[in-house]
């Protein structure tokens, strides 16, 4: 992966020997911090969107329809509105490490116990739960990336975090289908039993990875020479430079900062676009592949896997690009309008089944490029002091349109028996976070050195 030139002037202002390798030392944290930090994502999407694949024995042994899968995902985000912001002002007091431990070990325990759900209430309190578990992980993650790279270098970053979405996509749908498919009955357990009881045991076992292999900032990592710590930390004091005295908030807790920050509130109603076009993409993609004909549970889960390959390719290329021109405004809007005009033809396309899938790749792509540029922009104005709790109540405010878009579905298509009319109107939603993205957030709002 390419690298940019070293700054000198991150040198001169720190007074250190211009002989250290900003390039081998960033290399050498990626590789050390990104691989797993992937992995527990992977991990925690396919726990969160695998009663997608889930949702056909649930409907064959409970009788939930799509009404009931949607407002089961709806819960899902309740639980995780709730607890967002306070599990990442906890972060902020006790560290990264232990807050990921906690939170991949009590998601891993929640996955387990829904194998257990007899009825609507159970289904709906184990889907709550595991809300109020995994709630934090994201943009923990992203302020744990944020301690680590400057933002001249942190989109790439968070461009190969965010292959975990789309490699969750294809493993967990492959995964997942072949689970069901060779468990089913084995034990006497059900298939869909069988696939929340395999799925639930790895983020527990991440958790003991985090908890011996991560440290919290650069001081404490003793595989870094001492100058390339001062490098580091000369580099993230230069980026709380350029965000000048208004945004380091001094005196003010990292929440009261961020909730003063009109921009924060505007990132957050863009957030709500993002996370419907979200939702689309990793919630419904199961649903409409078979809503267009295919009714194997592994050729669905085959099926289900192909549009995140492409857009796993296309994510990297267009994060590297906003990297490369350190412009983040139009490579976030640009990507989500290609997904509106996805979701209209998808809306439009008659059950075609390679159409389908074609659509759906481009869907995936322009989602999850347009997701990684965008969730770039709040960790570059704001100050260390609010970036944790500032991206958490951006988070949040996605969350809400998360939990309102799967029962708008869900019932859209038990009243009319298609997804069509529930795609056409969250394509207006992300077109109006797109207008909101450009007219609230100026160029000159996201101020970048390299």
């Amino acid at each position: 992966m390419a690298e940019h030139p070293p700054s000198t002037r991150s040198e001169d202002r720190a007074g250190e020997s211009p002989a250290v390798d900003r390039s081998a030392t960033y290399r050498a944290i990626a590789l050390r911090v990104m691989p797993l930090l992937v992995i527990c994502y992977v991990v925690s999407f396919i726990d969160r969107t695998n009663i997608g694949i889930a949702q056909q024995g649930l409907q064959r042994d409970l009788g939930f329809g799509p009404a009931v899968y949607g407002l089961g995902v709806t819960v899902f985000f309740v639980g995780f509105i709730l607890f967002e912001v306070p599990s990442n002002a906890l972060m902020a007091r006790i560290g990264a490490r232990k807050t990921l431990v906690r939170i991949m070990a009590s998601w891993g325990v929640v996955t387990i116990a829904t194998m257990f759900v007899q009825d609507e209430f159970t289904f709906y309190l184990a889907r709550f739960l595991l809300g109020v578990t995994e709630a934090g992980f994201f943009p923990g993650a992203l302020f744990y990336l944020s301690r680590w790279f400057p933002s001249a270098r942190r989109t790439r970053m968070t461009a190969v975090f965010f292959i975990g979405v789309p490699i969750s996509g294809v493993i967990g749908s492959l995964v997942s289908g072949g689970i069901m498919h060779a468990f089913g009955g084995v034990a006497g357990l059900a298939d869909w039993q069988w696939l929340f009881l395999i799925e639930g045991i790895p983020p527990i076992l991440l958790a003991l990875v985090v908890l011996f292999w991560l440290v919290d900032d650069p001081e404490q990592a003793r595989w870094l020479t001492p100058a390339q710590k001062a490098a580091v930390r000369a580099d993230l004091d230069a980026d709380q430079q350029c965000k000048g005295d208004e945004a380091a908030g001094a005196g003010h807790p990292g929440l009261l900062t961020a909730l003063r920050d009109a921009k924060v509130w505007i990132l957050g109603l863009c957030a709500c676009g993002a996370y419907t076009l979200a939702n689309a993409v990793s919630f419904w993609t199961p649903r409409i592949i078979a809503d267009a004909g295919v009714g194997n549970v592994l050729n669905l889960g085959l099926f289900s896997a192909l549009p995140p390959l492409v857009g796993m390719a296309v994510m990297l290329v267009v994060g590297r690009h906003s990297d490369r021109t350190l412009e983040r405004r139009w490579h976030a809007a640009g990507s989500w309008l290609v997904a509106v005009v996805a979701m209209l033809a998808i809306s439009f396309s008659h059950g075609n089944v390679a159409v389908v899938v074609v659509l759906l790749a481009v869907l995936a792509a322009a989602h999850y490029s347009g997701l990684t540029v965008f969730y770039s922009i709040p960790s570059i104005y704001l100050s260390d002091r609010a970036a944790a709790t500032g991206i958490a109540v951006v988070t949040s405010m996605g969350s809400f349109a998360a939990a309102a878009s799967p029962s708008l579905l869900g019932f859209i298509q038990a009243a009319t028996g298609s997804l069509a009319l529930g795609l056409q109107i969250s394509a207006g939603i992300v077109l109006l976070a797109v207008a909101v993205l450009l007219i609230g957030v100026r160029a000159s709002d996201l101020r970048e050195t390299r």
